[in-house]
């Protein structure tokens, strides 16, 4: 693997070190704002809200200048905004702050796709996407419970400092080692918009929402159901949810390795075997050891799909990828932001701290109808083609007509 995917990894574990961090650090940044826990959750709910608008915006500003160019202004501006943050003097800096860094998560998170593929042998592309990814998630089991210590223990102000030094590491890293890889001669904003018409495309990306909606129906209220239904203290939280970043890592490097050669059956597999692991922590819950090996089969099975769902939206959006893959990126915070609506909503009803466990269950399961409805669409078409080439001319104005 290229020593241009060291800096991209760099570069994703910052971005993955601050997404995640600020729900560790939510009641010392209260308390340092006086304000309250609920709004200084926007915190949290502003960042994917960045991520899921910036993604597109910032990916069409950057089409006229090279990738290269274009990731290094976006960890510009994820640098300045975590030192917004840092600084913040009112709740209300910080909070824009927050915005101005995640408008640099999906363009920076998509464009890297791009490039990553782009630097390897095409029976490589999803290794080298899941390489990239392997920042985010390794941010999961170091950077974030790190942070969580620094920011409890020296303030949270020196946290996000830290973070914003990652940023300018990555910079450096993209700026050293990321060779000058300038975007396909004559693709303009409608070229990449037109990917959005390719009906593979628009299912990879539902297929992302509700997928990774899954995923974080459960984990948003893990904090809840481990405390009050599996028994857990306080202090325990943070290793479970390290338990659930080393199932990402892992979920992400084995995605990474067999989508590259058999994308719809792993997708499958994993969508399948999610929905089910999700559909029994409604029982494994209720006990410290089943409900720990559960969050890590979760990260394990949720990030599984990662690299096939972004290499499948590459694929299919071959002529103009940058613009859909950073959509796709959004796409994975648009399902965070649903799932975490959907299972507060069970909880708020009465269903209990384990109900959104069946939510995230529902939203896994109709993610599998998707894979299952996009591997027969591509049969069909596939099956259409092989009729037209090996047919008739007369034959094949027939078919096309």
């Amino acid at each position: 693997m290229p020593l241009a995917l060291l800096a991209l990894a760099i570069g994703a574990f910052g971005i993955g070190t601050t997404e995640f961090v600020i729900m560790g650090l939510l009641p010392e940044v209260a308390a340092d704002f006086d304000v309250s826990i609920p709004l200084a959750g926007y915190l949290v709910t502003g960042y994917a809200l960045g991520v899921v608008l910036g993604a597109p915006l910032m990916t069409a500003l950057g089409t006229k200048i090279s990738r290269k160019r274009m990731l290094m202004l976006l960890m510009v501006l994820f640098i300045v905004g975590n030192v917004l943050s840092a600084l913040a003097p009112a709740f209300g800096v910080m909070l824009a702050g927050r915005v101005v860094a995640s408008l640099a998560h999906g363009a920076f998170f998509g464009i890297g796709s791009v490039v990553a593929a782009d630097l390897v042998v095409p029976e490589k592309k999803a290794g080298a996407i899941a390489m990239m990814f392997t920042g985010l998630t390794v941010a999961n089991v170091v950077g974030v419970p790190l942070g969580t210590f620094v920011g409890q223990s020296m303030g949270w102000r020196v946290t996000f400092g830290i973070v914003a030094l990652l940023g300018v590491l990555g910079l450096l890293g993209v700026a050293k080692l990321v060779p000058d890889m300038p975007g396909p001669e004559g693709v303009r904003l409608r070229h990449e918009l037109a990917a959005f018409r390719n009906a593979q495309v628009l299912l990879a990306m539902a297929m992302t929402v509700l997928g990774f909606g899954g995923v974080f129906a459960a984990i948003t209220y893990i904090t809840p159901m481990m405390t009050e239904v599996a028994g857990f203290a306080d202090g325990s939280v943070i290793w479970l949810l390290v338990l659930f970043g080393v199932g990402m890592v892992a979920g992400n490097l084995v995605g990474g390795k067999f989508a590259d050669r058999a994308l719809m059956p792993l997708l499958s597999i994993s969508l399948g075997a999610l929905a089910v692991v999700l559909a029994l922590f409604t029982l494994t819950a209720h006990n410290k050891i089943t409900a720990a090996v559960t969050i890590m089969l979760i990260g394990a099975l949720g990030f599984a799909t990662v690299p096939p769902l972004q290499k499948r939206v590459l694929d299919h959006a071959s002529g103009a990828p940058t613009l859909a893959s950073a959509v796709n990126i959004g796409a994975f915070n648009l399902g965070n932001a649903l799932s975490a609506w959907l299972g507060g909503l069970v909880i708020a009803a009465g269903f209990g701290f384990t109900s959104p466990n069946w939510v995230g269950a529902v939203l896994a399961a109709s993610a599998l109808v998707l894979a299952v409805l996009s591997a027969v669409l591509e049969r069909r078409a596939s099956g259409t083609t092989r009729v037209v080439a090996s047919g008739t001319p007369a034959d094949q104005d027939a078919l096309v007509g």
